[in-house]
């Protein structure tokens, strides 16, 4: 028992990271500057670019579900009547919707030259184009969760070696208080990882499957257009 108290006791400046010793200047004071510079700078930027995606995506979708009902619930009686000039005019209101987008893309071929080919191509041009637009930031959201855990695992190495060049340069009566320091740069930089990467993940899987929801009503929007003006 006596053995095992002296062990913990060693372990003091670890666990001073732990529980109730935590604080945010003791974590800060144990980076070292090429951790600092090289992981925990790029880390937070990432944070900032995960926050402002998030918001504008989200956002971003949100106009895009509201308008598109509203106009969709507009043009209805206008194709209906064959108003397809008002149509195209009301399309312009709504420009965050992914459905005037298509919608009026069609009409407008459906105007030129009144061939259902050129109206189908229309159709997919405007499918792709907006897709693009909606999926606009998503690929660096799943690079940050792709790239977050690597660069806190960076920080890992830098600390590990760090501890063993506190070891070497103490000589053979090296402890725990020696290295503490070193071993907590090692896990504070991965933990910060691995919290950057998680959000990602979540959040481009999330809008990702948004994406694919307007573009499947964008297809089948679409193909009840290409019957409409079809017939």
């Amino acid at each position: 028992w006596r053995k095992t108290m002296i062990s913990f006791s060693n372990l003091s400046p670890v666990l001073m990271f732990v529980g109730d010793g935590l604080s945010l200047y003791e974590v800060w004071k144990s980076l070292s500057w090429l951790s600092l510079v090289l992981v925990i700078v790029p880390l937070f930027g990432m944070v900032v670019f995960l926050v402002a995606i998030g918001i504008e995506r989200y956002l971003t979708y949100g106009k895009a579900s509201a308008s598109s009902i509203a106009y969709r619930n507009q043009v209805k009686k206008m194709l209906e009547s064959g108003q397809h000039d008002d149509a195209i005019n009301a399309g312009a209101k709504y420009p965050d919707s992914h459905l005037a987008a298509v919608i009026t893309a069609g009409l407008k071929e459906k105007k030129a030259s009144g061939k259902i080919d050129s109206i189908e191509r229309a159709f997919e041009r405007a499918i792709a184009v907006k897709t693009a637009d909606l999926k606009r930031g998503l690929a660096g959201l799943a690079t940050v969760g792709s790239t977050a855990p690597f660069v806190g695992l960076f920080g890992t190495v830098v600390g590990i070696i760090n501890a063993f060049v506190a070891l070497k340069s103490s000589g053979a009566a090296a402890g725990l208080e020696v290295v503490g320091g070193a071993i907590a740069e090692a896990l504070i930089t991965t933990a910060f990882g691995i919290v950057v990467a998680v959000p990602a993940v979540w959040l481009f899987n999330f809008f990702t499957s948004k994406v694919t929801a307007f573009g499947i009503e964008m297809e089948n929007v679409a193909s009840e257009m290409i019957d409409y003006l079809g017939k």
